[in-house]
This record gives structure tokens, sequence and C-alpha cells, in this order.
């Protein structure tokens, strides 16, 4: 399979005013892309958006948008057609954690947290997969996580998200791998970004945190090869394999001891 060209393409970008996604952001307008931006803090977009509109010559708009609000992604990518940059390329990477008790952590936070993470994904897929199909050219990112690999104890409905996205996917690269729509989704570790601030427990970080410089480069040479999914890092990939090493009530509790609070007596 040859190499995904990005030259000239529409991409958007969700979570793309720090950490992973202003990173795509940066790889992508280096391969010559236009890019919507589009993050709840505008702010940073816009300073992003002048940086590499200078920096590469490419075409830049910021949209300012809470993708956790039903309807708000639909309308995201009504806007970038508008815009006249329908996505060729999606990345979806906006998302965050919660951390605790399942029962002790505020459920509309939790439902907040499966909205942004799955229903915003849903939404923008849906929105942009026609026009790729019709042009038969096109590349979708979902952002998982290891977390996919292994429920999460203390991170209940984190790790069952990005099994969605995960699942999700990989039915969807299946489905379009003859069309010419290229579906990848990127299961990384803990990376050296501002979600563990989000997340507020530094137990949730499991292992050394990887560049996001590297999750970024990794994801794009595994869409240039076709592959539906990628776990970044080597010891990210052996921590995958734990479910096919032990019994998956053995997984779980290694996994939960991993993220039990370490306050806990």
């Amino acid at each position: 399979m040859k190499s995904f060209e990005y030259r000239n393409k529409a991409a958007l970008v969700t979570g793309a005013s720090s950490g992973i996604g202003a990173v795509f952001a940066h790889a992508l307008a280096a391969r010559g892309a236009n890019l919507v931006l589009v993050s709840r803090r505008e702010d940073r977009l816009v300073v992003l958006a002048r940086q590499l509109s200078e920096r590469h010559g490419i075409r830049t708009e910021v949209i300012g948008a809470d993708l956790s609000v039903p309807g708000v992604a639909r309308a995201v990518h009504r806007r970038a057609c508008e815009l006249e940059l329908e996505p060729e390329v999606l990345i979806n990477n906006a998302g965050f954690a919660t951390y605790g008790l399942f029962e002790t952590t505020p459920l509309e936070r939790q439902l907040e947290e499966i909205s942004l993470n799955c229903k915003a994904m849903v939404e923008l897929t849906y929105a942009a997969l026609p026009g790729m199909l019709k042009r038969r050219d096109g590349a979708i990112i979902n952002v998982a996580s290891t977390a996919a690999l292994q429920p999460l104890p203390h991170m209940a409905i984190y790790g069952a998200t990005k099994a969605f996205a995960l699942s999700f996917s990989e039915a969807l690269w299946a489905e379009n791998r003859s069309r010419q729509v290229r579906v990848l989704a990127v299961c990384p570790g803990a990376t050296d970004t501002e979600f563990f601030d989000v997340v507020g427990a530094k137990e949730a970080a499991v292992g050394k945190r990887m560049s996001p410089s590297v999750v970024v480069e990794t994801s794009l040479r595994a869409l240039d090869r076709g592959k539906s999914h990628i776990v970044t890092g080597g010891a990210n990939r052996l921590l995958g394999m734990l479910p096919r090493l032990l019994s998956r009530e053995a997984a779980t509790r290694l996994v939960g001891s991993m993220l039990k609070p370490q306050t806990a007596g």
C-alpha cells in the first residue's frame, strides 16, 4: 500500500489545542495539509493556527467548540464544509478521563466523558465518511489508548470508552479498506501531555511517559501501511498482551492494583 498523500487535503483535528492533537496538527501541516483545528480552548488554537500557517504556508481555520455537547460535532463538520474545508482527513483526538471508584465519581462528569470520547467521535465520523467514500480517498485516525486493551478498575468509564473506540475503528477499517478510505485506531500508553493534569491522579500514569511526537509519527507510519490499529511503544505492546497471558480476571486484578490510589490503606 502506498503512503497516504496529505498535500492540499483538508484535515480536521479535534483536541488540537495541546498534547497529541497539537502534534498531529504540526505533523499534518508539515505534510502540506490545510487544517481545521477544534477545541474548547479557542485562544490556544488561534496561536497554533497562526504559527502553522506562517511556517508551512497552509490554510488554517479555528473552531472553538465543546464536542461533549450533543449535536456540536455535526455542527463542527457543517462549519468546516462552509469554510470549504470538508474533511478528507479526520483526527478524532479529543477526550478525557475520570479517576476514582465508579459510584463516587460524579455521574454527570462520567456521562460527559462518554459523550466526548465516544459520541463525538461517532458523529464526526458519520458526517465525514460519506464524502471520503465519494472521493474514494480519505483517512480517519481515532485516538484510543492502551486502556482499550483491558478493563481499568478506578478508571472504568475511560477504559470502556477506549475499548469502544478500538472496536469501532477496527470494524470501520474492515468495512472501508477496499473502498480507499483508511481507518486507524491509535493506542498510546502514558504520554507526556496535560492529560494527567486533568485526571488529577499520578496513579493513572502507568510506565514511562512517551513523547507525543513519537506517538504521532508512529501513527502516521501505521496509516501508510494500512494498519487497523497500532499500540505505540514496545512496553505498551507487552502490557497489552496481559489478557492473552493471564485470565481476564487476573489481568484486571493486576491492572487494578497498579491504578489503586496510593493513599488508600
